[in-house]
């Protein structure tokens, strides 16, 4: 069977340092049969770590929102254009609403269609910024479907595009490798008592992990929290724990690679995720859940789709609603273990496969639709 080529790309370096990255070469790689994927990314590159099947490195030096940033779309529109040239896509996939490569490649696509992923940052940042809300809308526009994993993050640029564009609107929900992770082989307590915690991600406002950090100060038990991420919040919630007087109860760990992340799993009795406002899927709970973790969620909009029944949430951004939760499952055994129950089988709605194939589906449908 002759194989769809398909462009995409993320403008940053090509290792495993995102969840976007990663999404991006576990899904390419599930549908390798299905899909020849030619990945643009930018230098360093780590080697031996991707599975496009061809990988081209970008030369234009990246310009993030600001000043620069449209010398620096036009440039890379350029670079786009002679690569399309050279690979002749069937379909390009457009990843991250607005961010650079994104508007490049929908300007240089020419006949070719495009497909734009969204992946969250993204919408945030179109929500905030006037110059990234006009970036997203050049992408949408140019886009024969767009894909969103959730029924939040699409309403969310639905209307940032003032519905212009809802028939182009397809949801597609995340997944991971299922058969690569491995459920905890540490059997639960059985007793009550302090909770050791894992928060993972990165450390910037939005994903607000300061109201685990005070949610310490306030509960009734001794837990003690993991703090595994790097980002530009690292200093201020260093300086909160001290505040709080609950330093000796923070441990902070840099960001690590998935494969890294998941052997440490099996260490904590429990997961809390912590954003405060829009969050695109939450990958990383889904991974929790499927190593065996119960997982304590802020209720910001999407969490629910995303987890169903299988975790306990709190209200977003307080402290006080989080440690009520963690003391029940502190306290409530029985409650701990049928939340690790339901979360492994929730887990198992989401597996890469399953996303890979829808994209493929869509990608497919799109390519013939271009050649009527």
């Amino acid at each position: 069977m002759n194989r769809t080529r398909v462009l995409t790309g993320i403008d940053l370096p090509v290792a495993p340092s995102c969840g976007s990255m990663i999404l991006a070469d576990d899904a390419y790689a599930a549908v390798a049969d299905r899909i020849h994927s030619t990945f643009l990314g930018m230098r360093p590159i780590e080697p031996g770590w991707h599975r496009f099947d061809r990988l081209v490195p970008l030369n234009t030096a990246k310009h993030p929102y600001g000043l620069d940033y449209g010398r620096y779309v036009e440039e890379l529109t350029a670079e786009v254009r002679e690569l399309i040239d050279l690979h002749e896509p069937d379909v390009i996939h457009a990843q991250h609403l607005g961010f650079g490569l994104a508007p490049a490649l929908v300007r240089a696509a020419g006949r070719t269609p495009v497909i734009s992923i969204a992946h969250g940052t993204d919408v945030i940042a179109a929500a905030e910024s006037a110059q990234a809300r006009e970036a997203l809308a050049e992408v949408v526009a140019g886009s024969a479907a767009v894909v969103a994993p959730n029924s939040t993050l699409a309403e969310r640029i639905d209307k940032l595009t003032d519905h212009r564009y809802t028939s182009r609107l397809a949801i597609i929900p995340w997944g991971i490798p299922l058969g690569a992770a491995l459920v905890r082989h540490r059997p639960q307590e059985n007793t009550a008592g302090p909770l050791n915690l894992l928060h993972a991600g990165r450390l910037d406002a939005n994903k607000s992990t300061v109201t685990a950090i005070e949610a310490l100060a306030v509960s009734s038990q001794q837990h003690r929290l993991t703090v595994i991420g790097s980002g530009p919040q690292e200093e201020a919630l260093r300086e909160r724990a001290r505040q709080l007087g609950v330093a000796d109860r923070v441990a902070f760990a840099p960001f690590m690679p998935r494969r890294e992340l998941w052997r440490r799993f099996d260490e904590f009795d429990c997961f809390v995720f912590t954003t405060a406002g829009l969050e695109a899927f939450g990958l990383v709970v889904i991974e929790a859940q499927a190593h065996g973790l119960p997982v304590a969620y802020s209720n910001v909009a999407g969490m629910a789709d995303t987890l169903g029944h299988a975790g306990t949430s709190y209200a977003a951004g307080d402290p006080a609603s989080l440690a009520a939760a963690i003391d029940e499952l502190a306290r409530d055994v029985h409650w701990r273990g049928a939340l690790i129950r339901a979360g492994l089988d929730n887990s198992r709605r989401y597996d890469i496969a399953n996303t890979a194939g829808q994209l493929a589906d869509l990608t497919d449908k799109v390519a013939s639709a271009a050649l009527t």
